[in-house]
């Protein structure tokens, strides 16, 4: 008798006996989770900072004051997963659940212990449609649609995430419909309910909603070595991440893309990013990576960012930033993501931006720049 990988892990457990199995194995549920595939991955890391002190600029907070000068448990992450097939009437569901520090980050997710957070990252129903090329829909909690680097760090050239990670949305629960016009173009609309600061303040949640947009042009085959390369601009409207300038619904506008080379192996990026609310922050950021050998692939990010409020400085003011970021992936064990990564952020409007203490709440023995060194190791299933 063969049984599927579901039935055995549940006999490996002692969850059900294997004369049991033996019985069940040919019962609906078996043959509805032989469809769903299980995914994830435990990611860590070590920072150390350079000087003295923790300050650091406002990015994510995997890289945030409390990560430097030691070992760090990012995250882990469990997905369940049964995508759409070809078929004209589709169905599907995605399941994702975060157990560590880092599922603070995301709004809406809850502690667990003493500096440990969990929640969900995804959890929406897939359908489709049979409408012309094939409507696609997310119903439920969904990643935002603009940005360049994403909640996953092992998706993203760089292990610390860019300035203009720092001010798009994180996530949005609502629904989100997807068209692909034709192999060269995508679109993408939804609508979801706004950040619940805003609606607890406002009173009015059903009128505070949050609407988003976006459209990406993809090169095809024709286009010789540019094949794949892409280029995506992208709207949302409504989100009140309170990013301390006041209560206000915020409108994110993004555009980004990626250009392969004629030269094996390289390709570049880049991303814009405008946050318009009571104040404002932009980010700009180049990228480029390279896939030296097999196992070793170098990835460089340059990027600048201003804002009205202190958004990547925490200074309360106005800053400019600059930041370069050289992150070296070295593939040594199978399944494994092993990267080192040096960091630099500069501050370039004259201020003292990096806090090392703090003095009745203000800022005091502030550097201009911040510089670390890290490590890290990500194991994905």
């Amino acid at each position: 008798m063969k049984f599927n990988k579901w039935t055995m892990a549940l006999v490996a457990t002692g969850a059900v006996s294997l004369a049991s199995a033996v019985n069940a194995d040919e019962h609906p549920l078996n043959t509805l989770l032989s469809s769903t595939s299980l995914s994830g991955y435990v990611d860590t890391s070590a920072i150390w900072n350079f000087g003295t002190g923790n300050s650091v600029a406002n990015r994510f907070v995997n890289t945030g004051p409390n990560r430097q000068d030691g070992f760090n448990l990012n995250v882990a992450k469990i997905a369940l997963e049964k995508p759409l097939d070809e078929g004209s009437w589709s169905a599907g569901y995605k399941l994702e659940t975060l157990f560590g520090p880092d599922a603070a980050g995301l709004p809406g997710n809850g502690t667990l212990t003493s500096g440990n957070s969990f929640g969900l990252k995804q959890a929406y129903v897939a359908l489709r449609a049979p409408v012309g090329n094939g409507l696609d829909f997310k119903v439920g909690r969904f990643d935002p649609i603009i940005g360049y680097e994403v909640f996953d760090s092992y998706a993203n050239p760089n292990f610390s995430r860019s300035f203009g990670y720092a001010i798009e949305p994180l996530t949005h629960t609502g629904v989100l419909v997807s068209y692909k016009v034709t192999d060269l173009i995508g679109i993408s609309a939804g609508v979801a309910n706004t950040d619940q600061s805003t609606v607890a303040r406002s009173g009015n949640a059903e009128t505070k909603k949050t609407y988003m947009g976006g459209i990406v042009l993809t090169a095809p085959e024709s286009t010789g070595w540019m094949a794949g390369s892409s280029l995506y601009g992208g709207a949302v409207v409504g989100v009140d991440r309170n990013l301390g300038h006041g209560n206000s619904q915020d409108l994110n506008l993004y555009v980004g893309g990626s250009l392969t080379t004629p030269i094996k192996g390289l390709s570049f990026g880049a991303s814009y990013d405008y946050l318009d609310g009571n104040s404002y922050a932009s980010a700009a950021a180049l990228y480029a990576s390279f896939q030296a050998t097999d196992q070793l692939k170098l990835n460089t990010r340059v990027e600048y960012a201003e804002s009205g409020w202190g958004a990547f400085a925490n200074t309360g003011m106005r800053d400019k930033v600059f930041g370069v970021t050289v992150t070296a992936d070295y593939a040594l064990w199978a399944n494994v993501v092993t990267r080192v990564e040096l960091r630099w952020d500069q501050s370039v409007n004259g201020s003292d931006a990096f806090f090392e203490h703090y003095k009745n709440g203000v800022g005091v023995d502030g550097e201009r720049e911040d510089v670390s060194l890290l490590l890290n190791i990500i194991y994905r299933f």
